[in-house]
């Protein structure tokens, strides 16, 4: 899935009605797994200059990323971090932990030759799913247009149900971000 449909899909899942602190947090946690990749991506095209295929062609599959890749989509710490938040019932931290473990999950489920290692760092073994968001080899030009559809349907109904102008704002750039990224893919390969 795109980061913004994880962000919107956290935020629906676990996002509090009245409780605008608990639901940035869902947003936050839908994001988390996908930090590294955005600050890697962001300093090697843009401090580095790297062209952007050679990026996602080469860099993104380099044992070196893989190993990044795997710190921040393992099961294991997204569940401690979880178990963290119940145990000292932080719902904030409860919220932005589901919410990462539920990107990771949905990662696990839409990833093939992008395969994370979702075990680590109990195994480096990567899943390789017969079904990927993006890529059309793999059903990417069914499951793109659902997750597009699916999204912004979350963002509607969100917009029914959160009152505050900031939520509402936040649903509307992340709805905004999923159309502009569900085509990212398209032009990049």
């Amino acid at each position: 899935m795109n980061t913004p449909a994880h962000m919107i899909l956290g935020m629906a899942a676990f996002g509090k009605r009245d409780r605008t602190g608990v639901t940035m947090a869902a947003a936050a946690g839908g994001f988390a797994p996908d930090l590294s990749l955005f600050v890697m991506v962001g300093v090697s095209v843009y401090v580095l200059g790297i062209d952007p295929r050679q990026v996602f062609g080469q860099l993104f599959y380099s044992e070196e990323w893989q190993r990044v890749f795997a710190i921040d989509n393992s099961f294991f710490l997204w569940g401690l971090v979880l178990a963290a938040g119940w145990w000292w019932r932080r719902a904030a931290l409860s919220a932005f932990a589901a919410s990462g473990l539920l990107h990771v999950v949905f990662d696990f489920l839409l990833h093939n030759g992008d395969a994370r290692m979702h075990f680590w760092p109990l195994s480096t073994w990567k899943f390789a799913s017969p079904v990927s968001y993006w890529d059309s080899r793999f059903f990417g030009d069914i499951v793109g247009p659902l997750e597009l559809i699916g999204a912004l349907a979350l963002c509607v109904w969100m917009l029914w149900r959160f009152r505050g102008w900031v939520l509402r704002g936040l649903v509307v750039v992340l709805g905004a971000a999923e159309v502009a990224s569900s085509h990212i893919w398209h032009q990049l390969f």
